[in-house]
């Protein structure tokens, strides 16, 4: 079997498999090759494998074989747990003791070069082995929940302390202090202090990582050696009236792409459709990273919009695709000179995660939430915005999580309440 492989995986810090890490990797590309096709051919079928699994947050592969799921308690305070389980049943084969955790919001987890795991969540970092026993854990240095993390080239881990309102009623965002620890014990080695919240996931190319703050754009180098931090832009993009602020940024061809408006996700009661806050309309927002020169292009046109996660770019075919939650609108827009984008297609579609693009067939996986029934996988031409195949996923809830891709014509789908694999299957097979 010729297994998929994660886009652009060059990144040293990371093991090298297909889906090492939230996202595939720390540009937060999305992208896989290899899969196969996920469209229906004759005599064939959905088969949806589903498992209750509160608080899930992701899984990742740590080898070829060895899947691992991210899952954490509930109220105000909880721990995280990791799972190796079984990539076609999802049944648990290996799980670690309770992780020691703290405030709630999503955290991550990644396989290292090293071979090991880490996760960050609540307000420690642990390192654990792939049969998922604990190695080494770490306190990190503020009472708040720290939003995952990413590995650089050398090695390091770098996470930083979530800026935003969360469920409970409590709120950070005065500023965000950047952490980056040592993998072998998770200490701290080195911090930077950035005066405005940041509620968006870090991303980073090498030893290169971008922050979206509050109002700022924020790009830092981590010295290899040291693990010290330097800036070396910073450039401002809300600049409308009534503009919300940024989530996680996509790193491709020295920009950084991500949507505003993420103000609204705290309230979040099964989807986050009518949650928005913002009176200006979503933005696609491009930062070039050597010049901090800043494009915006509306997805919806229309306010109160929503988004608690990033688009997705197609660099093979200068695509890039965003979507507004709040108000149930999928675009995507070709991209041109300096950034300019020139809408492709929309359609009227409730979706809330990550997104998954099998960039060799072109097939954009996303998910379309109907109150009262199921978050809907729904599987798109990207060039043309065509449906090409709808399954549930078993989920109550609509994910504002991370999906990722199996190893033959499969994909893994990951809600609140729900971790499903969902397979291409021929009619003659239960």
């Amino acid at each position: 079997m010729v297994y998929p492989s994660c886009m652009n995986n060059s990144h040293a810090g990371y093991a090298d498999t297909r889906w090492p890490g939230e996202d595939g990797g720390p540009t937060r590309h999305q992208r896989t090759s290899g899969l196969g096709s996920l469209k229906l051919s004759s005599g064939e079928h959905y088969v949806t494998t589903e498992r209750l699994a509160i608080a899930t947050t992701m899984v990742v592969w740590g080898s070829a074989t060895s899947l691992y799921l991210l899952t954490h308690g509930i109220g105000g305070t909880a721990s995280s747990r990791v799972e190796r389980i079984d990539p076609d049943t999802l049944a648990t084969l290996d799980a670690s003791e309770e992780l020691p955790g703290g405030l709630i919001w999503p955290g991550g987890i990644a396989a290292h070069a090293n071979g090991d795991l880490y996760v960050v969540f609540g307000n420690h970092a642990h390192r654990l082995r792939p049969d998922c026993t604990l190695v080494a854990s770490c306190t990190l240095p503020r009472e708040s929940p720290y939003n995952s993390f990413v590995i650089v080239d050398s090695g390091h881990l770098v996470t930083k302390d979530f800026g935003g309102r969360l469920p409970s009623g409590a709120s950070f965002g005065d500023s965000t202090q950047v952490c980056v620890l040592d993998p072998e014990d998770c200490s701290v080695v080195a911090t930077f202090d950035l005066e405005e919240g940041s509620i968006a996931r870090l991303s980073s190319d090498g030893q290169m990582v971008v922050i979206v703050g509050i109002d700022h754009v924020v790009v830092v180098d981590i010295h290899p050696s040291t693990g010290a931090v330097s800036e070396r832009l910073r450039t401002r993009y809300r600049t409308v009236d009534g503009q919300g602020y940024g989530w996680d940024p996509v790193l491709e061809d020295g920009t950084a792409w991500f949507l505003d408006n993420g103000e609204g996700s705290e309230a979040f009661d099964g989807s986050l459709l009518g949650k928005g806050l913002a009176d200006a309309p979503l933005h696609l927002v491009g930062v070039d990273l050597k010049s901090g020169n800043v494009t915006m292009t509306e997805v919806a046109g229309l306010p109160r919009g929503l988004i608690a996660n990033p688009p997705i770019v197609d660099p093979k075919r200068k695509l890039v695709v965003g979507y507004d939650s709040a108000n149930a609108v999928l675009a995507c827009f070709s991209i041109g000179a300096d950034n300019m984008l020139e809408k492709r297609w929309s359609r009227n579609q409730a979706h809330g995660s990550h997104l998954l693009l099998v960039e060799d067939t072109g097939e954009l996986v996303t998910f379309d939430f109907t109150p009262g029934g199921t978050d809907e996988m729904v599987l798109l031409d990207i060039e043309s915005g065509e449906e090409l195949g709808r399954t549930g996923t078993g989920s109550p809830v609509q994910s504002v999580l991370f999906p990722a891709p199996g190893r033959n014509r499969d994909v893994y789908y990951c809600s609140l309440s729900t971790v499903s694999r969902i397979a291409v299957v021929a009619d003659s097979i239960a």
